[in-house]
């Protein structure tokens, strides 16, 4: 994977993993984490719309398949904490 490619991973899944901190209440957690949370949703988001026929093209796309993966990963580990 080229550096640019990264780097651009990285700053979206921090985006999302921000954005879904401020959706998620309570879930604020730091900026490494946000990373991690947001990387990962943008894999289970990118996963989901594909399954759900929409397209995620471009920047704004793939921010918004990241942001609804990273949520929804957070609710997840919300849910589990509660249990």
């Amino acid at each position: 994977m080229p550096v640019e490619s990264l780097l651009l991973l990285l700053l979206i899944g921090g985006i999302a993993g921000w954005l879904a901190g401020l959706l998620v209440h309570g879930s604020g957690q730091g900026i490494l984490l946000n990373i991690v949370v947001g990387v990962i949703g943008a894999f289970l988001g990118g996963w989901l719309f594909t399954q759900l026929g929409v397209q995620a093209a471009g920047l704004i796309g793939s921010l918004a398949a990241a942001t609804v993966g990273a949520v929804l990963l957070l609710g997840l580990l919300r849910l589990i904490r509660k249990a």
